[in-house]
């Protein structure tokens, strides 16, 4: 037992362990924060089978929902995202990463709300908004509030933890809409958002924010709260010192603000094409409408299996994935995941497309297994490279002047694909047939693939404060 106790307490003082005495409280608010992704996952998981059980005569509500009402209802998260991500955007450097992380209890709760007390099809619209609105101003504010509080040994463990936060939530979403009535479920998840405030209200803003804002001793607070340094340990406090000294400079000598060449210079084109393939790699193949289109999926794929169990076992998928990335994400870097990633999902996506064409055509209920099979490597793969590091990359790569007006700009690319993938997507699978859908998402992949081979360099250990 005492060897065993040694054995934690060796673990947990390594360098680059998440409970190390250095990197507990980051750890700490990086849990905290998520929840809010983590209940944003419970409503996509939850109206995935909620939205195929409407168009059927056993439907939960009072009224009727027809396919093309079906898809306004899935993409609307899309324009909610883009308004999240434009308040986010611009009220982040204005007001602070803080404040924004607390107004994403109220949309989340709105969503709850709205479909608890659905009257008509509309009620269900203004509720898939407000789900974006959390979703996407949470993709602005959080990559930012953990990639600042945290050191670069483990910022790539703790953004991917967003992902895996919400893949979290998607399964319990699918468990949820499978096992407990549709007027119960809100029942059981309003609580979350009400808790995520709460806990949020005790914690510090960030050190970078309060620099900025020249608001040094609140800084130093924060990033001793942050780095867990004693009051007495002045030693440790010459990396806080470096940094406000290098942003004080930084903003002395950018007084007018940012000039358009900062946004033409060539770091920042290089930055912009990684960004664009990266978002529309991981959207358009499919990986979020998946998530939200899981059930009719499946219900087209010719499988033998049941497919709420199906539709689990994929949340269970995801979630092995992003947290795979959290493991390895710091070891191996965000390149080779992205490779890995992109091939992959390329090939599952194309052998999943070429299975439903042959059994369109043949009897191959023999093996009616192999849709879960292909559609859970995909999965998988996804999650571990596109999904897991998406966050991560997209800060990463930014110079860092320009950062946070780049980041928001680009989350607003990302909620305008997701907008239109999700809207497009039941539609490509009702005109082109599911295996024309697998096979244009599949292509997605291979480009993305050889894009990221050939011009994506490591941002592995890359330092916030680097141009």
């Amino acid at each position: 037992m005492r060897s065993n106790t040694m054995a934690a307490g060796t673990v947990a003082e390594l360098s680059d362990s998440l409970l190390n005495g250095r990197n507990r409280y980051q750890f700490l608010a990086t849990f905290l924060v998520n929840i809010s992704p983590f209940v944003y996952g419970i409503g996509i998981g939850w109206m995935s089978p909620v939205m195929r059980a409407l168009q059927t005569p056993d439907s939960p509500l009072s009224f009727e929902v027809f396919v093309e009402e079906v898809s306004w209802i899935g993409s609307l998260i899309g324009i909610g995202s883009l308004a999240g991500n434009i308040l986010a955007g611009f009220l982040q450097d204005r007001i602070g990463r803080k404040p924004i992380l607390l107004a994403l209890a109220v949309p989340n709760m709105c969503f709850w709300l709205l479909s608890y007390f659905a009257q008509s099809v509309e009620y269900l619209y203004i509720a898939r908004f407000f789900a974006g609105i959390t979703g996407g101003a949470g993709y602005v504010v959080l990559p930012m509030f953990v990639s600042e509080i945290s050191d670069a040994k483990v910022r790539g463990r703790l953004g991917s933890i967003l992902l895996l936060s919400v893949n979290i939530g998607i399964l319990v979403g699918y468990i949820l809409s499978t096992n407990v009535d549709y007027y119960l479920a809100p029942f059981f998840v309003l609580p979350l958002p009400i808790c995520y405030f709460i806990s949020n209200l005790f914690l510090p803003e960030t050190p970078f924010h309060l620099i900025n804002k020249g608001k040094f001793g609140a800084a130093e607070k924060s990033f001793r709260y942050y780095k867990n340094i004693r009051e007495d340990d002045k030693s440790s406090m010459l990396e806080f010192e470096d940094i406000k000294l290098k942003l004080t400079k930084e903003r002395t000598l950018n007084v007018k603000g940012l000039h358009y060449k900062d946004f033409v210079a060539p770091p920042a084109l290089k930055a912009y094409a990684i960004a664009t393939v990266l978002i529309f790699a991981t959207e358009f193949t499919g990986t979020f409408c998946f998530a939200s289109y899981m059930s009719d999926v499946f219900a087209l794929s010719h499988t033998t299996l049941d497919i709420g169990m199906c539709t689990i076992i994929i949340g269970v998928i995801q979630i092995v994935g992003t947290y795979t990335t959290t493991l390895i994400c710091d070891r191996f870097g965000r390149k080779i995941l992205l490779l890995i990633s992109s091939l992959g999902c390329g090939i599952c996506l194309a052998a999943f497309g070429s299975f439903t064409y042959f059994a369109e055509r043949y009897d191959l209920s023999s093996v009616g297994w192999m849709p879960l099979l292909l559609l859970s490597l995909d999965v998988f793969v996804c999650n571990i490279g596109l999904v897991g590091v998406l966050f991560v990359v997209l800060v990463e790569v930014m110079p860092a002047k320009i950062r946070s007006v780049a980041v928001s700009a680009f989350v607003i690319v990302l909620s305008i694909t997701v907008f239109v993938s999700l809207k497009i997507f039941p539609l490509c699978m009702q005109y082109w047939g599911i295996s024309i859908t697998m096979w244009s998402s599949s292509l997605v992949a291979f480009v993305a693939f050889v894009f990221f081979l050939f011009f994506l360099e490591e941002t592995k250990g890359k330092s916030m404060l680097d141009p």
